[in-house]
């Protein structure tokens, strides 16, 4: 053993970083085997090479920083995941909860502390104050599961933030009572900086999004940008005496309609947040835990599980009655009570502000017994808070795939078909295709590249692959499946309509030609021969500015919309994207269109926030560019010939969209016309090709330039 402890604590930076790094990567195997949650693995191993353990790591200057980032990490993203709409819908709700988690543990605690442990009333109010607030450590599995806008738990989150935020001022009342400032000026002072912060916060953070993210998209320098201002925020809240977690989270609900929650920079946020900061912070709170205070006689051991009861049982008692009060299912209060149940740094650090408090000299407010009886309790409260949140994650997913199955459409046969050929704008139609599809049912997409059959088609062919290289590497990145194909064609409609069946796609995704010197026509070279052909949903976009920059979406729909076979998967479609980019939808249309759409996403989408205004005629198109701004997508639902919604204003709609809604995002939807039919029809009385422009458009518009030149 002497021979060992010449060696260790280890001291070497990259041995360090290798043990870290060892326990990182085995924890969740050997946890696994033992069917208990991979985040006890961590913390258990931090107790094993802490100081208080075998000694193999000392908590350095490391672990300081580390576990800071890890924590902070933590409360980013529960407010960057969180589902703002339903935070605003549900607003009275997070405040009863959040008293109450914060209440009952604090009133119980300080009661039991008062009687049973015989501590002092600021004592136990100081205890009382720790027991109130949780930390999320539980919060990875949650991101595991994929159940980061489950009610229950976003009722967590901002639950505990609400809690932590109470106990911080409580605290602050406490410490500020042993010093000279307490009074009516300080908490004055406070109020307004903590005003100020959150006045700066809302106003300077999105102006600093929207211009970064407009200009750059260069993945790494997005991932800095968004990291630099978490720390920001962090590092301003410390300044007005805040704890910077609660700057964190506020940085993280600002930020979190910039970047969705499907988007490849929220999966690198995430990505790096779990596989390092956060197991750093995990293994460190580990290695403050001294077990061998439970040996030092009954006393500890009476100390440790007075305040582990009653701290844990006022969390539960806040959680299941907030669940019965809210007629939540029992799964719900049980992930209550698992993720707000966990304490870890947010004690460690009231704990340690207790140590400095000097009741008389050489006195201070927070004893050894005190102190060794908070660490243990957190690593007792970590274990219960992670199997509970496990136990109550199964238990929902087990509840929606059942839900999901039974409220499964036997025709549901999504895949999408993206069409691709320019490298600018293919990783937007990528990112549009992510935020229109079905995440629960994890589909498989196809990138497609046609390349036309000429003298330079080995070149173009290269480029595709190339293309669409890259294009999967993007979709891998965020765990979606996709399928990729250069296909060489004499005509490009028909080498895509030939994919489309292949691959037995539901819907096309492509974006707009934009080289009008190369072709006037507005639709381009194939895409009327390509709409014409084939009878499923095909989505034609032009983007000026990035996606998750959107603010609104403005839909016009034309009379009788409803009445088509695909008026519901188009409206499915933007209502998923509108979700995911956490902005308004304005939907533009006759009464009884609008009736219809307001009661789908109602049913279906209650969390978008829709708006519906009467539109009495097509003819009013050009009158509604004025309200799209830079950062709308305006988006109008057409019609083929002869389908029960088109009208002959249509024909106008290329000359309107160029005249009025240039420089504009733009989408157009042609629906689904002939309901789950595979393959076109070919008769005498259905028409395989379109012209653009009728002779009659021609012969009016020959006319009128003969007026003009006689004028």
């Amino acid at each position: 053993m002497q021979i060992l402890n010449t060696y260790f604590p280890i001291e070497s930076p990259t041995l360090i970083f290798f043990v870290v790094l060892l326990i990182i990567l085995l924890a969740p195997i050997i946890m696994g085997k033992l069917r208990i949650p991979h985040i006890i693995g961590m913390v258990l191993a931090g107790v094993l090479i802490g100081e208080h353990g075998l000694n193999i790591l000392s908590r350095d200057s490391s672990f300081e920083l580390f576990g800071k980032v890890g924590l902070l990490y933590i409360m980013f993203l529960a407010g960057l995941e969180m589902d703002m709409e339903s935070v605003k819908k549900n607003s009275q709700r997070f405040l009863y909860f959040g008293i109450m988690t914060c209440m009952i543990p604090l009133i119980l605690t300080y009661v039991m502390a008062s009687w049973l442990l015989d501590y002092s009333s600021t004592a136990s109010f100081l205890l009382g104050c720790i027991m109130a607030s949780n930390t999320l450590i539980a919060y990875p599995i949650i991101s595991r599961y994929g159940l980061q806008r489950d009610s229950s738990v976003m009722l967590s989150v901002g639950s505990s933030m609400l809690s932590l935020f109470m106990a911080l001022l409580m605290l602050a009342a406490l410490a500020a009572s042993y010093g000279e400032d307490v009074g009516f000026g300080f908490w004055t002072g406070f109020l307004i900086k903590f005003l100020l912060f959150c006045g700066g916060s809302v106003w300077l953070i999105p102006k600093m999004t929207r211009y970064f993210l407009r200009r750059y998209s260069d993945a790494v320098m997005q991932y800095i940008f968004v990291l630099s201002v978490m720390f920001l925020s962090a590092a301003c809240s410390e300044a007005i005496g805040v704890e910077g977690i609660v700057g964190a989270f506020i940085s993280g609900l600002i930020l979190n309609r910039y970047i969705p929650h499907v988007s490849p920079l929220m999966n690198r946020i995430e990505f790096i947040g779990n596989a390092l900061f956060i197991p750093y912070f995990l293994i460190g709170v580990g290695m403050l835990i001294n077990v061998r205070t439970l040996f030092e006689g009954t006393h500890m051991l009476w100390v440790v599980a007075l305040i582990a009861f009653f701290g844990t049982f006022g969390k539960a008692v806040a959680a299941y009655l907030s669940s019965l009060l809210f007629r939540l299912p029992k799964s719900s209060g049980h992930m209550m009570f698992g993720l707000t149940c966990a304490h870890a740094a947010g004690a460690i650090a009231m704990v340690m502000v207790g140590m400095r408090l000097e009741i008389s000299p050489g006195v201070y407010l927070v004893n050894n017994e005190m102190l060794n009886g908070v660490i243990i309790m957190i690593l007792i409260t970590c274990i219960i808070s992670t199997m509970m949140t496990e136990h109550a994650a199964k238990q929902i997913i087990l509840q929606e795939s059942a839900q999901l199955q039974s409220n499964k459409k036997r025709d549901d046969d999504e895949k999408i078909l993206l069409c691709v050929k320019y490298p600018d704008i293919a990783p937007q139609l990528l990112e549009l295709a992510i935020m229109m599809r079905n995440q629960k049912q994890d589909r498989e997409m196809v990138a497609l590249n046609v390349v036309y059959d000429d003298h330079a088609a080995s070149q173009h062919r290269t480029q595709g692959l190339r293309l669409l290289e890259m294009l999967q590497q993007r979709a891998s990145s965020i765990d979606v499946r996709m399928q990729t194909q250069v296909r060489l064609a004499t005509n490009i409609a028909n080498g895509i309509k030939h994919a489309f069946r292949e691959f037995g796609a539901s819907e096309i995704i492509m974006g707009m030609h934009v080289h009008t010197e190369v072709n006037p026509k507005f639709w381009g070279d194939f895409i009327q021969s390509l709409y014409n052909g084939l009878n499923r949903q095909i989505v034609l976009t032009r983007f000026v500015q990035p996606l998750n920059t959107l603010r609104r979406i403005q839909v016009v729909v034309p009379s009788r919309a409803e009445f088509e076979p695909g008026f519901r998967r188009w409206l499915e479609r933007l209502a998923r994207m509108a979700s995911n980019l956490d902005c308004r939808i304005q939907f533009h249309g006759r009464k009884e269109s609008l009736v219809l759409i307001k009661e789908y996403i109602n049913n279906h989408h209650s969390s978008v926030r829709a708006e519906y205004t009467f539109m009495a005629h097509w003819n009013e198109l050009p009158k509604l560019a004025e309200q799209v701004n830079e950062d709308h997508m305006f988006v109008v639902i057409t019609a083929r010939k002869g389908t029960i919604s088109y009208k002959t204003a249509l024909e106008r709609l290329p000359n309107e969209l160029m005249k009025h809604f240039s420089g504009k995002n733009l989408m157009i939807i042609f629906p689904d016309q002939y309901g789950t039919q595979k393959e076109e029809s070919m008769t005498f009385t259905a028409a395989q090709h379109q012209e653009e422009n009728s002779i009659y458009t021609m012969i009016a518009r020959w006319i009128h330039s003969k007026k003009v030149q006689q004028n």
